[in-house]
């Protein structure tokens, strides 16, 4: 019976140093999946904030014009896309002084206000977030009720591009003994019945033809990515009514089958400004959220105009150029844009070595750190 007394103490001891050991194995299974769920916030947070501060320092880059004045518009787009974010819920409280500015990639970094006579070298934009709290909920004990977490972004101008798109389809032809000037307004549409030769108001047919390709070629631009020298079709014919409401749609007026959604406004549809007042004097458009840039145009520039009927002309390079208003009702008239000099922002362009000589105030945000 001793016997049988000890084994049966035994088994006691056994079966309770297993519910001992499974007990603290479990709560070590749970430590590290808590520890698990509080790192995945972590990360989860940490991409919030850098998703913020990449879309923030490009909206940066876009303001960089060349001119002092770009350096407040940066800051302020800076601030608008950081504003749109929520983090944890929570808006980010995000001042003008994270948003800094360097001539080089690698800095010196500084503030707007002590840029000064720098403005037309700066390339560069860095954005930081300020630090965020992101609360601990089931490890506390190791590692505090909460941490601080912040993202920071670099973005910068490319190099001058030399293949460009998109593009409106028409070209401003050029006059040798009165070259294109800043400031100046030149026609991308004759009115009917000033032909620059028969048939001709200086509109090109790139890839569609017909009405429908008019109205998505001046609503989004052409995508087909040309330089210089590229021979493009010319398309015969005022076609008034699709040219306007491509054109329109960057004024915030939508027909055609034209949408917002595809064709958004610009961030400012004020009519009648010079574009040194198109960042100051602002409508805002009905459909939100207009587009920073979208009345500013890319138009090929020829140097000889194309024979009678459907021909071809030579792009000899492109402009920069900015839509003052939209297009009225009816045939309408010449349509004119403003040639601008200042950085502006090519789409899908790009440099590509042997294309030519790139286009200096042209330009693409890039994402650099």
């Amino acid at each position: 019976m001793k016997k049988r007394t000890e084994q049966t103490g035994s088994s006691k001891r056994e079966r309770g140093s297993i519910l001992a050991t499974s007990a603290i194995s479990m709560l070590a299974v749970l430590l590290a999946v808590g520890l698990g769920v509080d790192i995945s916030r972590f990360y989860l947070s940490k991409n919030e904030l850098q998703n913020a501060a990449d879309a923030a320092a490009l909206a940066a880059v876009s303001g960089l014009n060349g001119e002092s004045s770009g350096i407040a518009i940066a800051v302020a787009r800076a601030v608008d896309a950081m504003n749109k974010y929520d983090f944890n819920h929570t808006p980010v409280s995000f001042p003008a002084g994270n948003v800094q500015f360097a001539v080089n990639l690698e800095g010196e970094y500084m503030t707007a206000g002590s840029v000064g006579g720098l403005a037309p070298k700066i390339r560069f934009v860095k954005v930081t977030t300020p630090e965020s709290p992101v609360g601990v909920s089931f490890t506390a004990f190791l590692l505090g009720n909460s941490k601080d977490m912040s993202a920071t972004a670099t973005a910068g101008k490319s190099v001058s591009l030399n293949v460009i798109c998109p593009w409106l389809p028409a070209f401003v032809l050029d006059n040798p003994a009165n070259p294109i000037t800043q400031g100046q307004t030149y026609t991308f549409r004759l009115a009917p019945g000033d032909h620059i030769s028969p048939g001709n108001y200086q509109l090109l047919a790139p890839i569609q033809s017909g009405g429908s390709g008019d109205r998505e070629g001046m609503a989004n631009g052409v995508n087909w990515c040309i330089s210089p020298g590229t021979k493009v079709k010319t398309k015969p014919g005022v076609t008034a009514g699709a040219i306007r409401q491509g054109i329109n749609t960057r004024f915030d007026e939508y027909a055609g089958g034209l949408d917002p959604e595809t064709s958004p406004p610009d961030a400012n549809i004020k009519e009648g400004i010079p574009h040194s007042e198109y960042d100051n004097d602002i409508k805002t458009p009905s459909h939100p959220p207009g587009v920073w840039g979208r009345r500013v145009v890319f138009i090929p520039i020829a140097a000889a105009p194309p024979a009678e009927g459907r021909d071809e002309v030579t792009v000899d390079r492109f402009g920069v150029f900015f839509l003052k208003s939209k297009v009225k009702g009816g045939n309408g008239g010449e349509l004119e844009a403003e040639y601008i000099t200042t950085t502006a922002f090519a789409g899908n362009s790009s440099f590509i070595p042997g294309a030519g000589p790139g286009n200096i105030n042209m330009a693409v945000p890039v994402l650099y750190k």
